[in-house]
């Protein structure tokens, strides 16, 4: 049939995603965005006592930041490494934390378990979007809150996506992380819920751009993968590209990196 187009194979993309985000190691680019999850468990208005769930977690930043407000948390990720490096974490701060392996698209949770559920730059590359969606409204209680943290297209991560996309395209029919990052997304992947949301910053800072595109190329999965899927040409190629995008947003000067990123924050009732 002319224009049929098959269903992406969600399975097989989530198998190779899980060896993406275990190459590498995420937790040293995860470390430095611990600020968001603090500002989401603000805006999420996260309160002591109530039971929290992290999902593709990562190394636990939305975790910890729950953990500090006395909340009973659940942190989940589908890569074990990640759990770990969240576990040590949790332990160095002596913060009481329920780490457990699951994937966002199939909670291992009954319905209405959360007071709150929370997500930063994770949740959004699940390869079934609506799926893991309605796993997060179903597990969060009515009147509980769906705070999510995720980066916007037009922003700085949004364009590294749209640069290493044109080296490396995206599966067929797999849509954009960074729709995500978009109201009107969320609203559709939440339908009869309350949307609130608003565009907010962070700053990348590193000590130059080839530093950040050192540490890129090395321990976030998505770069490393799509350098190590490209001969050395298209590697040169891509590194021109990611460096030059860097020197147009840098705003440190001559001897930093300062790279503004604009990311959405959305609170979602149930």
């Amino acid at each position: 049939m002319d224009g049929f187009q098959a269903a992406p194979d969600y399975s097989a993309i989530k198998q190779r995603q899980q060896a993406m985000w275990s190459t590498g190691d995420y937790a040293v680019v995860g470390t430095t965005l611990q600020i968001v999850g603090e500002r989401l468990c603000e805006a999420a208005d996260v309160n002591a006592g109530e039971h929290v769930l992290d999902v593709a977690a990562g190394n636990g930043n939305a975790t910890l930041a729950a953990a500090r407000r006395f909340a009973v948390v659940t942190s989940t990720d589908y890569v074990d490494a990640l759990l770990d490096r969240g576990r040590q974490r949790a332990a160095a701060e002596h913060l009481a934390v329920t780490f457990r392996h699951a994937d966002v698209e199939a909670l291992p949770f009954t319905d209405s378990s959360f007071d709150v559920v929370l997500s930063t730059f994770g949740v959004m590359f699940a390869p079934n979007q609506a799926m893991a969606a309605a796993e997060m409204a179903r597990v969060v209680r009515k009147g509980g809150r769906i705070g999510l943290a995720s980066w916007t297209p037009e922003g700085f991560i949004g364009q590294v996506f749209k640069t290493i996309g044109k080296y490396v395209p995206p599966p067929a029919g797999l849509k954009s992380p960074a729709l995500w990052g978009t109201t009107g997304h969320l609203s559709e992947l939440f339908p009869g819920l309350k949307v609130d949301a608003s565009k907010q910053s962070f700053n990348f800072r590193y000590k130059s751009p080839a530093h950040w595109l050192e540490i890129f190329k090395t321990y976030y999965g998505p770069a490393n993968r799509a350098f190590a899927s490209l001969d050395a040409t298209k590697q040169l190629a891509l590194e021109d590209d990611l460096l030059g995008l860097l020197n147009r947003m840098n705003r440190g000067g001559a001897n930093a990196l300062v790279v503004p990123s604009e990311y959405l924050e959305a609170v979602i009732t149930k």
